[in-house]
């Protein structure tokens, strides 16, 4: 039997667990829930559908790819305003003490929490289609290996949630501090890199980049090569894939995305995504998404 990886509604407002806890809900109908807070952090994403969210007793209407960090305490509750749409989000619950272990390892995991505590209210973040793309993606990832029964399951559990709570950290740091992320990209390589994930939807040629870093490609070519181990041409179709992967367990209309993400023929596009996943993006999406309740095509 294949994992449903959508939970059931509950109106229980309290964790079952001490570190953290995660659902990814799709509704038509749900049942009221009143104001309330939590002992603990709440990371709500939101996906899409017609709600209206009320916190520390303001009001805002959520658009898709919009996060809402609400802190211990304050109180929130959200109301449908109808059903023609369903009702999906990520809800991400995480208790001070998860998050204060973390912050032991480095302190960047602890950038929003800290921020929305420290400002006594909850933060808003509205990412961009990529980012929240490239996050649903780490969001199925993380509720598949909890649901299944794999050797390593705890240890890969959590890589998991560290590396989604530093990736939504270092998004939304770095959207908010464009000329410290400029500064600190001291090298080529770093630069390259940083360049590729904001321009992935871009042309990525040897020349364009040869061009923009004013050096030649045959210099970028090499750099490339000796710090990564891999061509610059074979990490950029990678990370394409990576994203066009996140795109369809997302839902996105899978004819879109290669274009979308910078594959300029769709042929291209399958021949590198079946050898890098070993199956057809219909096959891939129909064997890991038909169970989260997301549309197919």
């Amino acid at each position: 039997m294949k994992k449903n990886l959508k939970t059931e509604f509950s109106t229980r407002q309290y964790m079952l667990s001490q570190d953290f806890e995660i659902y990814y809900y799709s509704d038509r109908i749900v049942p009221t829930v009143e104001a309330h807070t939590h002992d603990y952090y709440e990371f709500y994403l939101f996906i899409e559908g017609n709600i209206i969210m009320y916190i520390d007793g303001k009001k805002f209407v959520p658009t898709p790819g919009t996060m809402v960090v609400i802190p211990p305490y304050l109180a929130h509750y959200a109301r449908l305003v109808d059903s023609d749409v369903p009702y999906r989000r990520f809800v991400f619950w995480v208790t001070e003490d998860f998050i204060d272990n973390l912050g032991r390892q480095s302190q960047d995991y602890r950038y929003l929490t800290d921020k929305a505590k420290n400002s006594g209210s909850f933060f808003i973040n509205k990412f961009t289609e990529i980012e929240f793309n490239t996050i649903q993606g780490k969001v199925f990832s993380l509720i598949d290996e909890i649901n299944s029964n794999r050797f390593g399951k705890d240890a890969k559990i959590m890589l998991h949630v560290s590396d989604l709570i530093l990736s939504i950290n270092r998004n939304v740091y770095e959207s908010q501090n464009p000329n410290i992320v400029n500064a600190d990209s001291d090298s080529l390589y770093e630069s390259i890199i940083q360049y590729i994930e904001t321009h992935i939807d871009e042309d990525l040629s040897l020349e364009l980049l040869s061009d923009y870093f004013h050096v030649s490609k045959f210099h970028i070519a090499h750099v490339f090569t000796e710090t990564n181990g891999l061509s610059i041409h074979k990490y950029i179709t990678k990370k394409r894939l990576d994203m066009c992967r996140d795109a369809i367990l997302s839902g996105q209309d899978i004819s879109l995305v290669a274009e979308t993400y910078g594959f300029s023929d769709y042929s291209v596009f399958y021949r590198a995504f079946v050898k890098e996943y070993g199956t057809s993006p219909k096959k891939y999406r129909d064997n890991i998404v038909r169970n989260m309740g997301l549309p197919t095509t």
